[in-house]
């Protein structure tokens, strides 16, 4: 039996950072799992988000051959079962660094266009959130940001299952034992790994 691979791409400036922390929860969660596991840190590789010319997606040929960088991350990812995206929440969307790896890499031929699919199984995106639930909920913006994730992007590449787990109040508004609530956040994002893990063999 194939030992399933699990790609963890994760964008934050600091490796000491609560996001860096909750990115190796994620991968010691996923190899205590018996997962195979490829990390990809956007912000050390340094990866490059801006889309230039040679990686505008071109409508009229599938099998078109963008940048070396770009065919050799998309390889990466069509090897994979499962992508764990980490991010800070960042005007209700993903960091710059994110959104350029997914223009880029998730290309037009490979991802999606002409009946082709990303041929991901499942996506878990796990975005962690300086503001409270309350907050979210009074604009919709968790809802916003879940039809945008799992159906905009990951539904219409093709994955199977896509979920978003937000990780609230990292910043700690009103919080008075934070180390307890850093805990539950953590744990949070182990439970939602885990459910992955569990549910990623019958995709």
């Amino acid at each position: 039996m194939t030992t399933p691979r699990v790609q963890v791409v994760w964008a934050h400036p600091r490796t000491a950072s609560l996001t860096a922390t909750i990115t190796a929860d994620v991968i010691a969660e996923l190899h205590a799992a018996g997962m195979a596991v490829d990390e990809i840190d956007l912000y050390r590789i340094p990866f490059d988000p801006v889309l230039r010319e040679q990686d505008e997606p071109q409508w009229d040929d599938l099998d078109a051959q963008y940048s070396e960088t770009v065919m050799a991350s998309i390889a990466q990812t069509r090897e994979a079962d499962a992508v764990v995206f980490v991010f800070p929440v960042w005007w209700y969307s993903f960091p710059a660094i994110l959104k350029g790896y997914i223009d880029r890499v998730w290309n037009h031929g490979y991802f999606y266009g002409g009946g082709r699919r990303i041929g991901v199984k499942s996506i878990l995106w796990l975005g962690l959130a300086g503001d409270t639930d309350v907050a979210f909920a009074k604009r919709n913006y968790a809802d916003m940001m879940a039809n945008h994730l799992n159906v905009g992007i990951a539904g219409y590449c093709g994955a199977q299952s896509s979920r978003l787990e937000l990780l609230y109040n990292t910043l700690g508004d009103g919080i008075e034992d934070m180390p307890g609530h850093v805990a539950k956040l953590r744990e949070t994002a182990r439970v939602s790994v885990r459910t992955l893990a569990e549910e990623l063999p019958s995709l």
